[in-house]
């Protein structure tokens, strides 16, 4: 039995996650949940899966959940506040800890997992983002596994699977392109968040939906291949493939190219990194390749979609800039959810924060490190949200 904690249980992941729980329920326990505000979905969760441990965002959440979790349902221990999900990350009964969740939030509870000697299932990309270095040598130092949730990362982790790394040319995520891969630029500047979140092929929480619309997701899945698979900036490569078929590939040294093919479900993926290095029947259609159609692969546009730029600039300078990419990017996308930025806007929050950084970062080599530069950044894109006319 694999004994599993789940940090963002309510969330789109999250519930793919108990998805394949249900699939597997001979296989896979839930042992700790950890989730936001959405306490009435947590309620449900809990009175189902009967976790030892849950955790929420907030106190006011906590009485909500015990309002809502009839008496004889609930579990053993219950905690509010950030400190939840370290707790959840770390309880001593747990084997794998999913982080579901987006945004920097997971940072020390994904360094705590790791200091415990949890294998370590990730689908928060912000983790490494920030703190690359950081969490592999942790990881590296504990013999701690780090698997990759992201249907791009977990493809190449498949295809990468029994091969040596001088076997490696590059790697090449694929990318939907978003809902506006086809729009002018003079269109784009007219997009609202309710056009932002209409996403073609993924249903995803609203954040990672409007990074996906700015290819900023994508930005971010470059960084955090660099750590996952210890390659340089220049062996990853982006293209775009509007089918989302193709979850991406690995060029080999003599020109071979392997790509991972499947239908568009997280379960998939979720169920991989559980799994690992086992593979089970899924609970998803197969893939038909008889009725895939047209197979589609074109270069992003750099000039339209300023933000895939902006993530492979940070990777290259190094330091502490992905670390403000991250933080800039969660405030201007805040911001024009809340209609108080343009679509177009996003990428120049961003791009004056790397200027203000300096071409002299260092690179963050602790926690506190990573807290600082996060916290300046975001207090400088806030400034610009409220200068950008």
């Amino acid at each position: 039995m694999i004994r599993i904690a789940i940090l963002g249980s309510t969330g789109s992941i999250g519930q793919s996650a108990l998805s394949v729980v249900d699939a597997h329920a001979d296989r896979l326990q839930v042992v700790a949940l950890a989730a936001g505000h959405n306490t009435a979905r947590l309620a449900e969760q809990v009175s189902q899966y009967r976790p030892s441990f849950v955790s929420v965002a907030t106190e006011d959440g906590l009485a909500d959940l015990k309002s809502l979790v009839p008496t004889g349902a609930r579990p053993a221990a219950l905690e509010a506040g950030p400190h939840g999900l370290i707790s959840a990350a770390t309880h001593p009964d747990v084997d794998v800890v999913l982080f579901a969740s987006s945004g920097a939030a997971g940072l020390e509870a994904a360094l705590a997992a790791i200091d415990h000697g949890k294998t370590v299932a990730l689908a928060n990309k912000e983790v490494l983002v920030m703190a690359g270095a950081l969490i592999v040598d942790a990881a590296r130092s504990r013999g701690v596994s780090l698997l990759p949730v992201d249907s791009e990362h977990n493809a190449i982790h498949q295809c990468l699977h029994g091969r040596t790394a001088g076997e490696l040319r590059r790697l090449i995520l694929t990318a939907s392109g978003g809902p506006f891969r086809s729009w002018t630029a003079e269109a784009l500047a007219r997009v609202t968040p309710a056009d932002a979140l209409r996403h073609p092929t993924w249903q995803m929480g609203k954040k990672i939906t409007v990074d996906s619309s700015t290819l900023m997701n994508k930005g971010l899945e470059v960084i955090e291949a660099r750590w996952l698979f210890d390659v340089t900036p220049q062996q990853i490569a982006v293209v775009v493939h509007p089918q989302s078929i193709v979850h991406s590939m690995v060029e080999l040294r003599d020109g071979s190219v392997i790509a991972q093919l499947g239908v568009t479900d997280m379960r998939l993926p979720i169920q991989y990194a559980f799994s690992y290095p086992n593979r089970w029947d899924a609970p998803v259609p197969a893939l038909d390749v008889t009725q895939m159609g047209q197979l589609d692969f074109m270069p992003p546009d750099p000039e339209r979609f300023r933000c895939l730029q902006l993530a492979s600039d940070a990777l290259e300078h190094g330091g502490a800039w992905p670390a403000v990419l991250n933080a800039a990017n969660e405030v201007a996308v805040e911001a024009f959810l809340a209609g108080r930025l343009g679509f177009l806007q996003i990428p120049a929050v961003i791009e004056r924060a790397l200027e203000a950084a300096g071409r002299e970062t260092s690179v963050p080599r602790s926690l506190a490190d990573v807290r600082a530069t996060d916290a300046w950044a975001r207090r400088h894109a806030a400034e610009t949200t409220g200068l950008l006319p």
